[in-house]
């Protein structure tokens, strides 16, 4: 079981960890919801949970939870800019199916 990050969203994580002041790395996980049937979840931690399941790739802590491990297990984070637009892309081989709006999927 793995999950990786680039080093564009190694860098990105940093330096908002650096500008918030705190923080440990990044909290990865999937809820229920949208049209496909789950979203990922993305969040900075200022604290492991006793049941994080702990990935470091460049010097970056990834946490997931064990529930999530299962539909994100290989999932690799990158931090893309595309035109004006910039943000964190998922790139999951157990995705199956993908909503239109590009807000869910499914495995």
């Amino acid at each position: 079981m793995t999950v990786t990050l680039t080093e564009a969203a190694a860098r990105h994580v940093s330096r908002y960890i650096a500008r918030r002041g705190k923080g440990v790395g990044v909290r990865l996980g999937v809820k229920t919801t949208g049209c496909s049937g789950l979203a990922y979840t993305l969040e900075y931690a200022d604290a492991l949970a006793p049941e994080d399941v702990v990935f470091e790739d460049h010097g970056v802590k990834l946490m997931v939870d064990p529930k999530s491990m299962a539909y994100i297990d290989g999932t690799e984070l990158d931090f893309v800019r595309e035109g004006l637009n910039e943000g964190f892309r998922f790139n999951n081989p157990n995705e199956r199916d993908r909503c239109g709006c590009g807000e869910s999927f499914r495995v």
